[in-house]
C-alpha cells in the first residue's frame, strides 16, 4: 500500500465534517469557547455622555472671557447624576465616569479651576466637547461586537458583558475519547517491571485536546486482546472522535484495526507519507451522535503527539466551526539542514519570536523516541518530501505547537 500525502489525508479527515450543535453558557464559563452565532450589542456604550476627568461641567460659551467665575449648582458622581440643567453662568462639580448634565458641553479639569464657596473661577477654557466621552462612542445598540466562530479570550468576555450579554451560545466541545493500547503499558503511578513502559500518550493527548477546545475522555489502557479492545472501544460510542494509540502497525500483536473493524469502523486510509508518524489510519463509524471519526496514532509518544497536532487539531477546529487546516507561519532557518527523504518531515524546533523576520532552529537530535526534545520545542518545522539541502536563511514553514 502506497503512503498517502499529508495534504490528501487531511482533506479526507475533514470531508463532510460539520460544526457541532450549540449550547448556552454563562460568561464565567465562556473563556476559550467558540461562538456559535454572531452577537450584537443589546445596549449602547457608554449609555450617556460621560466625563473623562474630575472637574466641572460647563458651557463652553461661558468661558469666552477669562478668567470666568461660575456658580456651582450641584454635583454629578458615577451612579448619581445631577438632575438639573446647566444654564448661563452655571457649573456642576463632576467626577470621572459621571453623566454630563444637560446643557453642559465641556469639562474643565479640576487643576484649572479654583473653588471658593459656591463659586468656581476658571482660568483656562477647554474646547467644546473636551474630556467628554460621547454616548455610543464605543458601540451602539445593534452593532456587531463578536463574530460567529470566534474563540473567546478574556477581552472578548469583557466586551460581551459590556454589550449586555450574560449568556452566550457557544459550540459544544467535541468529546474526544482516548484509548492507549499495549500489554507493555502501565499508568504513571504504577511501578515498572521488566519490559514495561509508562503510558504517557493519553495524558499528553488529553492536554492537547483541552488546549484546542475539546473535552477528553480517557478510556484507560486496553490489553492486547480483541475482547479487551472491543470492550473499551464500545465505551467510546458517545464520543465525536475516538483516538487510539499503539497497535497501528502490521505485527502479530497489532490488533487495534481488526478490533475496530469488528465494532463497525470502516477504514478510510492507512499509512501517511510523514515522519515521524507513518503508521496512522483514519476510520469512521456510526456513533451515538452521528458519524464518529476514528484516528489511529502510533504508540510512540512523540509520533502520537505530532500526528495529533497535524490531523486531530484541524478536525477539532472543523467540529467547532473554526477555520480548518494547519495553522502555519514562515520563518528563516537559523542553521543549515540536509536534504530530506521521500516523506514530509516534521522536525522539532524552536521559533524565536523576538527577531524580525522570525528565525527557527531545529533540535539537533530528531530521534522520534525523545519526548524531552518535543517538550523543549515550541513548533514543528515542515520540510517537504524530497526537499534539497537548505542553507542558513532559507524560508521554511513552521507550525506552532500551542496555537
Amino acid at each position: 500500500m502506497s503512503l498517502m500525502p499529508v495534504a490528501d489525508a487531511l482533506e479526507r479527515i475533514l470531508t463532510g465534517v460539520m460544526p457541532l450543535g450549540a449550547e448556552p453558557v454563562g460568561l464565567r464559563f465562556a473563556l476559550g469557547r467558540t461562538l456559535a452565532q454572531t452577537i450584537s450589542a443589546d445596549i449602547t456604550h457608554p449609555p450617556f455622555d460621560a466625563s473623562a476627568m474630575d472637574g466641572y461641567a460647563v458651557r463652553a460659551d461661558d468661558l469666552k472671557a477669562l478668567p470666568a467665575s461660575l456658580k456651582v449648582i450641584g454635583e454629578s458622581a458615577a451612579g448619581w447624576p445631577f438632575s438639573g440643567t446647566v444654564h448661563f453662568g452655571d457649573a456642576v462639580r463632576i467626577f470621572t465616569g459621571a453623566a454630563v448634565p444637560p446643557g453642559a458641553d465641556a469639562i474643565v479639569i479640576q487643576e484649572d479651576a479654583v473653588l471658593n464657596g459656591k463659586t468656581v473661577t476658571i482660568a483656562s477654557a477647554p474646547p467644546r466637547g473636551d474630556y467628554i466621552r460621547p454616548r455610543g462612542q464605543d458601540f451602539s445598540k445593534g452593532d456587531i461586537v463578536l463574530e460567529q466562530g470566534r474563540v473567546l479570550n478574556a477581552r472578548d468576555v469583557m466586551l460581551a458583558a459590556s454589550s449586555g450579554h450574560g449568556v452566550l451560545n457557544v459550540v459544544k466541545r467535541p468529546i474526544v475519547a482516548i484509548l492507549a493500547t499495549g500489554d507493555e503499558l502501565v499508568e504513571p503511578t504504577e511501578r515498572l517491571h521488566d519490559g514495561q513502559i509508562i503510558s504517557s500518550n493519553s495524558y499528553g493527548l488529553a492536554a492537547l485536546v483541552e488546549t484546542f477546545g475539546g473535552f477528553p475522555k480517557l478510556l484507560g489502557i486496553a490489553r492486547d486482546t480483541i475482547d479487551d479492545l472491543a470492550e473499551k472501544i464500545r465505551e467510546a460510542e458517545s464520543a465525536d472522535i475516538l483516538i487510539t494509540t499503539g497497535g497501528a502497525s502490521v505485527g502479530d500483536h497489532d490488533l487495534v484495526r481488526p478490533a475496530l473493524e469488528a465494532e463497525g469502523v470502516t477504514l478510510i486510509f492507512y499509512k501517511i507519507a510523514m515522519r515521524p508518524g507513518k503508521p496512522m489510519f483514519l476510520g469512521t463509524r456510526k456513533g451515538a451522535h452521528g458519524t464518529q471519526r476514528v484516528i489511529g496514532l502510533p504508540g510512540n509518544p512523540l509520533s502520537a503527539m505530532i500526528g495529533a497536532r497535524v490531523f486531530l487539531v484541524p478536525l477539532m477546529h472543523a467540529l467547532l466551526g473554526q477555520t480548518t487546516g494547519m495553522q502555519t507561519l514562515t520563518a528563516r532557518l537559523a542553521v543549515s539542514i540536509p536534504a530530506n527523504g521521500p516523506r514530509d518531515h516534521y522536525m522539532r524546533a524552536v521559533l524565536n519570536r523576538g527577531i524580525d523576520p522570525l528565525h527557527v532552529t531545529p533540535s539537533s537530535n530528531q530521534d522520534s523516541s525523545l519526548v524531552s526534545i518535543l517538550a523543549a520545542a515550541n513548533c514543528l518545522m515542515l520540510i517537504p518530501a524530497n526537499s534539497p539541502a537548505l542553507p542558513v536563511g532559507a524560508t521554511v514553514t513552521v507550525m506552532p505547537l500551542d496555537f
